[in-house]
């Protein structure tokens, strides 16, 4: 398997000091192209930390990262924003849906600050909102769909202009168990289509669905297994 991701020796601290909270204490992780990976940990634990260098959003202390072979580590923040753009796409718990857009508009937005153009975004963004199930919701602003269907709507911004990794922060956090059953039926769905998923949670059921299991505690891997339970 490619390596798509790899952590070298990362570390990240805030308040250097003598009030310094280690937020990432010398983590080193591979993740592999085309992999489904949970990474879970309590509040403080350092996940949200991790997830913020997987995303391209902070910067390590110390340490390297690698994205598709390329180091990013300490890349100036208009460089990260160009492989954010080019390599990941966020799912965030709260969605983070323009209200006074529709459906459509909210997928095509990140679209537009991309440079594509009309004809080819307007595509992009119904294929994608085909693909989670919402053709019929297109003209819909957030106000009038449920939080499921709204969370489909990031995901379809996600998922837009293909990004080899989709990166999803509790992406069930806000919704009901049967909400929750549908994003993840989706998630699994994009991860067997050929596309890297890496779910950050605090909720085992959730990291239950992933094939590969991260535990983070105070900043560091505490375990790494294959999650023999998995099924598609």
């Amino acid at each position: 398997m490619k390596k798509l991701v790899e952590i070298r020796d990362v570390s990240k601290i805030y308040n250097p000091g003598v009030n310094e909270v280690k937020a990432l204490n010398h983590v080193n992780l591979i993740i592999g192209e085309g992999e489904f990976v949970a990474i879970i940990g309590q509040s403080g634990s350092g996940k949200s930390t991790l997830m913020n260098m997987l995303g391209c959003l902070d910067t390590p202390t110390s340490g390297k990262y690698f994205l598709h072979g390329q180091d990013v580590s300490h890349m100036t923040d208009d460089e990260q924003s160009d492989v954010r753009n080019r390599e990941i796409g966020f799912i965030f718990q709260g969605f983070n849906l323009i209200p006074s857009l529709t459906a459509l508009e909210n997928v095509e937005l990140p679209l537009i600050y991309r440079g594509v153009g009309k004809k080819e975004r307007a595509k992009l963004s119904m294929d994608a909102l085909h693909h989670v199930g919402l053709g019929n919701r297109m003209t819909h602003r957030p106000n009038e769909m449920s939080g499921g269907q709204q969370q489909r709507v990031a995901i379809a911004r996600a998922i837009a202009q293909a990004p080899p990794i989709l990166l999803a922060d509790e992406p069930t956090g806000n919704l009901d168990s049967g909400s929750s059953k549908e994003i993840i039926s989706i998630i699994k769905k994009l991860y067997k289509e050929g596309r890297t998923v890496i779910i950050i949670t605090h909720d085992p059921g959730i990291a239950a669905q992933a094939k590969r299991i991260i535990t983070i505690s105070d900043g560091q891997i505490v375990s790494d297994i294959m999650n023999k339970d998995y099924k598609d």
